[in-house]
């Protein structure tokens, strides 16, 4: 239990930012599952566009520190080289 303003204020200010974490990881997971989707149909053309838009909210994930960028490099990385590995 809170005992001051200050720590009433600071359990106040963490709930509302593990909120919007969470959402940010959410719409970052949602984001990644349609590429995989799309590489797991053997659609390249829905997995080149799908990845294409999963880029920027993987960074976006990165500017606002709820991933770490060589976690998000990573799975770039294994995603682009399972599209690059698609029969076309």
């Amino acid at each position: 239990m809170a005992n001051s303003k200050g720590a009433e204020k600071r359990i106040r200010q963490t709930a509302r930012r593990t909120a919007v974490n969470r959402a940010r990881i959410s719409r970052i997971r949602t984001f990644v599952k349609r590429v995989e989707s799309a590489i797991a149909s053997g659609d390249k053309e829905a997995a080149q566009g799908a990845f294409r838009e999963a880029q920027p909210e993987l960074m976006r994930g990165v500017a606002k520190d709820v991933l770490h960028r060589n976690t998000v490099a990573r799975k770039l990385s294994r995603l682009s080289k399972q599209i690059k590995n698609m029969s076309a």
